[in-house]
């Protein structure tokens, strides 16, 4: 089983994975994938920065370009673990490409939704060199990640968390769903 987890950045993707990861589903980064490009092209972690690499990945290698990067680190994954997440998809291409790439495996999504505020505050404690710093550069990224096509991903998830109460609330949720796919036991 492939677990793709979708939402606009602070959403709580990386509360999902690391939920998942306790009862020993492992994990890829895309973004982490596109971090490690930049570093490999000396391009620096900035939100400027990032956005070059993301449309550089894009020139080269087409629309699902991270995609193509993260196929083989879940392959080798898929070998030891009946699941794995992939944390970060951005567009229905990505999607088709782990759907082409894995026909044996049940693709499921799961989209974090939560309001722009409350990403906005997460983003800035978080603290990521790439982050947005201002109002103006969070705006700037989340209609980025839209023109990706992350919007299209979201509405066909197969399930919905959202994110905007309590962390306890949020957490209980990620617990239910894991339980709901046979990650927990119940």
């Amino acid at each position: 089983m492939i677990i793709c987890v979708v939402g606009m950045p602070g959403s709580g993707k990386g509360e999902v994975v690391r939920i998942f990861s306790k009862y020993g589903v492992p994990h890829v980064s895309m973004g982490d994938i596109v971090r490690e490009e930049a570093d490999k092209r000396g391009i620096p972690r900035t939100p400027d920065g990032m956005n070059k690499i993301s449309i550089q990945l894009r020139q080269e290698l087409g629309d699902n370009a991270v995609a193509k990067l993260t196929v083989p680190r879940v392959k080798e994954l898929l070998k030891k673990h009946r699941a794995v997440i992939v944390d970060g998809v951005r567009s229905l291409d990505e999607i088709q490409t782990f759907k082409d790439a894995f026909p044996d495996q049940e693709i499921i999504i799961i989209a974090v939704h939560s309001s722009p505020k409350k990403r906005f505050e997460r983003l800035k404690k978080r603290g990521r060199s790439d982050d947005p710093k201002t109002w103006a550069d969070f705006e700037a990224r989340d209609w980025k990640e839209l023109k990706f096509g992350i919007g299209n991903v979201i509405a066909l998830a197969d399930y919905m968390i959202v994110n905007d109460n309590h962390i306890d609330d949020y957490r209980r949720e990620i617990e239910e769903l894991a339980k709901k796919l046979g990650l927990a036991k119940h």
